[in-house]
């Protein structure tokens, strides 16, 4: 007769692995809700019931390809909220911390990458008018943007939490955001966003009557973008569309009409299309740190729809970018510091991110994504441009003291 003994201490040794698994996932279950905080065995498990939560999936081999980004969410779902004891924000009362999280005070590189655009529209803008802009309406103009670029991409964190806070909690960087967490509620959050709208209009109204119009469509994109992730595997693009606005408002900002029959549209046309393309490469930088939670929360975008080619894709943004400055350039008749400062500069800057960056790796993303913003768009575009309006200014003064010295003379 044939023994079944052996057979039977199989069955039983793998039914105990299966209890064991499913002790340590309801362990899983219960630390995340915050009940037996600490353990790093559970640690581990947590890890483990990720790449099985995430085995079959078209992109699990993606995903698994980023172990640190595994360990430090893990951390990171241990770990409750805790109020911040360094920087701007640990010196705001307690209950003004949410709102300030929300805006992203603490953060202030998204406020420069909307910023950076009305910078560029308006030294080019103020090299176009004639006589050329003095420098104190060039700076006042360039402090106005900068209070609303600050209001605006305020507004537009509040309302991109506002419609991802079902996402925010599903992803290890953005569960203690104010609204996922519920230190502020969905109500307050609408409320909040309206007045920073209203604020921005007040800004707005600062400018003359062109630039006003022009401005009024960029709140229906600030409001659309984060819907743009649930129906379009490109939301980068809608990103670029409401980020880029700026380059467009400088010209009527310092009376340079977009609307004339000049070449001043050619040039605000092409500067715009330079930032989208940028925008877009620098989202894909930014976009890296969420890779495996939104593969898993199901979050559209090009990074998620083409991991594999991102790099490539980037290199192509660059060289729409650069292509677009040099028509602008163009557009606009500007000198050879700007070609060799700004339009060369940012290819270079963005062609050595590129070439470098390890995406696998979140940490890194978000340094390169900090530094592409000062580079690039500061001292680089910038830079070039800043250069040419001090030049072109010099040279204007210069021509006129000496027509004033000659009609002296005569």
């Amino acid at each position: 007769m044939i023994s079944l003994q052996p057979y039977l201490s199989v069955l039983r040794q793998s039914a105990c692995q299966h209890r064991s698994r499913a002790i340590f996932l309801r362990q899983v279950n219960g630390t995340i809700r915050g009940r037996n905080p600490g353990s790093s065995l559970i640690s581990s498990s947590i890890c483990w019931s990720r790449k099985i939560a995430t085995a079959g999936t078209p992109d699990a081999g993606l995903a698994g390809s980023a172990p640190s980004t595994a360990a430090v969410g893990a951390d990171a779902d241990l770990r409750p909220y805790e109020p911040p004891t360094t920087g701007i924000l640990s010196y705001l009362p307690p209950r003004i911390v949410p709102y300030a999280e929300l805006i992203r005070l603490d953060k202030p590189t998204g406020g420069l990458y909307l910023f950076y655009p009305c910078v560029w529209s308006t030294l080019m803008a103020a090299t176009m008018a004639s006589p050329i802009s003095p420098p104190l309406a060039v700076a006042s103009t360039i402090f106005l943007f900068g209070s609303g670029a600050f209001v605006m991409r305020s507004a537009g964190c509040t309302i991109n939490d506002f419609w991802d806070r079902g996402f925010d909690k599903h992803v290890w960087r953005t569960r203690h955001r104010p609204i996922a967490r519920g230190a502020v509620s969905p109500k307050s959050a609408f409320f909040f966003a309206g007045g920073q709208c209203l604020v921005g209009l007040g800004v707005l109204l600062q400018f003359p009557v062109e630039a006003i119009l022009c401005g009024l469509p960029s709140i229906v994109l600030v409001c659309t973008y984060p819907l743009a992730k649930r129906i379009t595997n490109y939301p980068q693009f809608v990103l670029g569309l409401a980020f880029s606005w700026g380059a467009l408002l400088g010209f009527p900002a310092l009376g340079v009409s977009l609307f004339d029959g000049s070449t001043a549209l050619a040039a605000a046309g092409c500067l715009y299309a330079a930032n989208v393309f940028w925008t877009v490469l620098y989202d894909i930088i930014y976009a890296h740190q969420d890779l495996r939670d939104d593969v898993k929360a199901g979050v559209k975008g090009i990074v998620v729809r083409h991991p594999e080619i991102t790099k490539p894709i980037m290199s192509a943004l660059n060289l729409l970018q650069v292509g677009f400055l040099a028509a602008a350039g163009y557009f606009a008749g500007m000198g050879p510091i700007y070609y060799a400062w700004s339009v060369f500069g940012a290819g270079a800057a963005n062609g050595w991110m590129i070439w470098t960056a390890n995406l696998k790796d979140e940490k890194e993303c978000w340094q390169w994504f900090k530094w592409n913003s000062w580079m690039v768009g500061g001292v680089m575009v910038g830079g070039g441009l800043a250069a040419e309006y001090l030049l072109d200014s010099l040279t204007t003064t210069e021509e006129v003291h000496s027509e004033v010295t000659d009609v002296t003379i005569t």
